[in-house]
């Protein structure tokens, strides 16, 4: 064995250094400045804390806090502070697993009693001073006997049987003073590097998960390396329960959720029009671009969901019942539909590309604990699109499909949009050098239609092919996933589906499973807090409002509603006896684009006085102006 080894840095140069040495010495090397900033490191890939001895050669790079990955790990060691507390205010408390999360981190605890929101504060003031403690984060490694005498020496019980779960030999602990958790890491150097932190919340969790289970308390929290960071943090917070889509949903009269069918949302006339703005715009592009439209059965048989996959790999998530004796299943995915179609025809390679979208229905049994408006649910309506091509299609129609996220992102105002691909996974279905050439396809399509940032997820694949994952910052610059599009070798496969090719023999087409919003619901209560219900006037549910000023100008109110109704504008009349102030708060807490006011004058001279909802007042105007100013907006979708 070599007693040097050969790192190279992020500037391409080689740094030769004896094995052994660790990520601390190697940046002081460097220089003094980077040994203090230094948060952790990254080996091949591998971050490790700074400590950590380095025994191989290959890529390496020092972080710090202006590195993304080094929140992750301060994050983490965050946690650990978290239950360093709780147990120290709460003796006899059991630990569940506490992990780092997008935006924060969350520890589960069985104590010996609840924790409450009182408790927070107290919660916190004891880890801000075992900050000021600088309690180092020491890595530990036991045998698997070792390290399950040491859980229950030291009473966590629930974790002794994770141990056997772990596939490595070593099971690793990181002890801080009298503190110690079983944990893979990696760490901070120590505590005083946890100063900018926040407890958020305190609520119900399940020992990993399983409802079935042991009841735990979930305590959230947040952390930055600086002070103004956490303080963006927590405004964008307080900004995010502003707009958050349940309460303006209800504002809006948009849409209920009822205990009568928790996780299943009740859609209503005013959430419907948005919705059907929604499928209006992806319906024009599907036409553009030579999509046919399908409908498949909410309800199929065992033996499909067998064939295609899904029962393997989705079953516990499946809703099952028993018809004639046999064992049927609501959709989870519409997918195995649309090959029953592509099926029950012969194809010849001059209709390939095939193309199939279908606004299709699934419902997923997901655990109530999860459920949170229109953003996870059990029943939603996939935009959904599935092509069948040959592999020298691959790259067009893949392009062609970025190309239409762009269009109808663009359209409902996310700008900023950002691209992932997820390779194979290690439970992938299929020959490894299908997926090879797939993910090729999707690297280039991404390069040649202007994707250039894209980054790779390792192994995120689903299991019967690579995808990209398109995610769309929000107005408070959350990233949320929502398109999708995926390839896939196995399924066409495995229903037999076949086409006649220009030598004349039967080949089986390449599948493109494609959704550009994903999930309508979920998609809709995004939309909702991106827009802060403030939609752009073409999705506006109410486009614009007569309010008339007394009961004198009612039936000219209702008249201007009629004219408006009929030149397609989306209007309502206003003839309460209320006020004008009350009706104009009315029509704004609503997020009406347009408040039309009419008084005696406007009456008289067939005028409306146009207010916008941001409180302009553009001044009277006949009625043509005002539907040539709008109709110009709901036009371009501006």
């Amino acid at each position: 064995m070599s007693a040097s080894i050969r790192l190279q840095l992020p500037d391409g140069s080689i740094r030769e250094v004896a094995r052994g040495t660790t990520v601390r010495e190697v940046a002081a090397d460097i220089g003094p400045g980077l040994a203090k900033a230094a948060v952790a490191g990254e080996i091949e890939g591998d971050v490790v804390e700074v400590d950590r001895p380095i025994d191989e050669s290959g890529a390496f790079r020092i972080l710090t806090a202006r590195d993304e990955d080094a929140l992750g790990v301060l994050r983490h060691s965050a946690a650990h502070l978290l239950a360093m507390a709780v147990l120290d205010l709460f003796p006899g408390t059991d630990l569940g697993f506490g992990p780092a999360t997008e935006d924060g981190f969350y520890y589960d605890f069985k104590t010996p009693r609840p924790i409450v929101e009182e408790d927070l504060p107290k919660i916190e003031k004891r880890m801000k001073e075992i900050v000021k403690e600088g309690r180092p984060y020491a890595r530990v490694g036991l045998g698997r006997d070792a390290a399950k005498e040491r859980l229950k020496s030291i009473g966590y019980e629930l974790k002794i049987p994770h141990v056997d779960e772990i596939p490595e030999d070593e099971i690793t602990f990181y002890d801080s003073g009298a503190f110690t958790d079983m944990c893979e890491g990696p760490h901070v150097p120590d505590t005083s590097w946890i100063e900018h932190i926040k407890l958020l919340s305190v609520s119900g969790a399940y020992w990993r998960g399983d409802a079935s289970g042991i009841p735990m308390q979930r305590v959230r929290g947040t952390a930055f390396f600086s002070k103004k960071d956490l303080k963006q943090h927590l405004h964008r917070i307080e900004e995010a329960k502003k707009r958050d889509h349940r309460r303006i949903g209800r504002e809006m009269d948009l849409f209920s959720l009822h205990p009568e069918g928790p996780g299943f949302p009740f859609w209503h006339p005013k959430g419907t029009v948005l919705w059907l703005e929604l499928e209006g715009l992806l319906r024009e592009e599907l036409m553009k671009r030579g999509y046919g439209e399908v409908r498949t059965p909410a309800v199929l048989n065992d033996e499909l969901w067998k064939r295609s996959g899904h029962w393997d790999h989705f079953k516990d998530d499946m809703y099952f019942m028993d018809i004639d004796e046999r064992t049927y299943a609501v959709k989870p995915m519409n997918c195995p539909g649309c090959c029953l179609i592509y099926a029950s025809n012969p194809h010849s390679y001059k209709e390939l590309p095939l193309r199939m979208a279908e606004f299709g229905d699934v419902h997923r049994n997901e655990l109530s604990g999860v459920l949170h408006g229109l953003l996870r649910v059990r029943a939603f309506t996939q935009d959904d699109a599935h092509v069948y091509c040959t592999e020298d299609q691959l790259e067009a129609e893949i392009g062609d499909m970025l190309d239409m996220t762009r269009v109808i992102y663009d359209a409902v105002g996310f700008t900023d949009i950002k691209t992932r691909l997820a390779t194979r996974p290690d439970d992938a279905m299929g020959d490894p050098e299908m997926w090879e050439r797939g993910e090729k396809a999707l690297a280039s399509a991404l390069d040649k239609n202007g994707f250039k940032g894209w980054t790779l997820a390792p192994g995120e694949g689903a299991f019967y092919g690579p995808k990209i994952e398109v995610h769309v910052t929000d107005a408070l610059g959350r990233s949320w996933q929502c398109g999708t599009v995926q390839i896939d070798y196995s399924m066409p496969a495995r229903f037999g589906l076949e086409y006649t090719g220009r030598d004349g023999q039967k080949h089986t087409p390449v599948m493109i499973h494609r959704a550009i919003l994903g999930s309508m619901e979920r998609f809709v209560g995004i939309l909702i807090e991106h827009w802060a219900g403030k939609f752009p006037l073409w999705l506006a549910p109410v486009q614009a409002k007569v309010l008339s000023i007394t009961e004198a100008q009612a039936d000219y109110a209702k008249r201007v509603e009629r004219d408006l109704i009929a030149a397609g504008i989306r209007a309502e009349a206003d003839v309460r006896g209320d006020k004008i102030g009350a009706k104009i708060r009315d029509a704004t807490l609503q997020r009406v684009p347009y408040m039309l006011v009419v008084g005696g004058r406007e009456a008289e001279g067939g005028q409306v006085a146009v207010r916008e909802r941001s409180g302009e007042d553009l001044g009277p105007m006949n009625l043509d102006a005002f539907l040539a100013l709008v109709r110009e907006k709901i036009e371009a979708r501006s």
